[in-house]
């Protein structure tokens, strides 16, 4: 089954009006890719029509669910992994990009111990890398 033939929401837990992922365009074992285009109606906006730094984490948060979302899906897990962000390090912000822009975005699973994994995220519009960080996420134990 290819990824993006996958609705979105079989692979995340987040639902409307938080959903910060449009689709995982691709997935292997350790890489996964979304895109995520930033609509007038997005909760983290600010007033100049920008998508905050607060919504990149969350987006690039989401991304990393959604490629564990994939990852259960394809062993046979019915629902989503919930999953809570533990610490951002090393966030860097060189820009917010506009309503309208279309974020494309790559989670690199760096190490897994336990429930607990570190993702390296970078989010780009274009060629131009507007944010990156790395993201310690705890799976809920079901």
């Amino acid at each position: 089954m290819d990824p993006k033939d996958t609705d979105i929401r079989q692979l995340i837990p987040q639902r409307k009006p938080i959903l910060m992922v449009d689709e995982l365009v691709d997935a292997t074992e350790n890489v996964a890719k979304t895109q995520l285009t930033i609509r007038p109606d997005n909760w983290f906006l600010n007033e100049q029509g920008q998508l905050t730094e607060p919504g990149l984490i969350e987006h690039m948060a989401q991304s990393a669910s959604a490629a564990a979302g994939w990852k259960a899906l394809q062993t046979g897990q019915q629902d989503p992994p919930v999953g809570f962000i533990g610490e951002v390090k090393r966030f860097i912000c060189h820009s917010c990009p506009q309503t309208g822009s279309t974020l494309h975005t790559t989670v690199t699973k760096e190490m897994e111990v336990g429930d607990v994994t570190m993702v390296s995220c970078e989010t780009r519009v274009g060629d131009e890398l507007i944010a990156s960080t790395l993201l310690k996420i705890a799976i809920e134990k079901s």
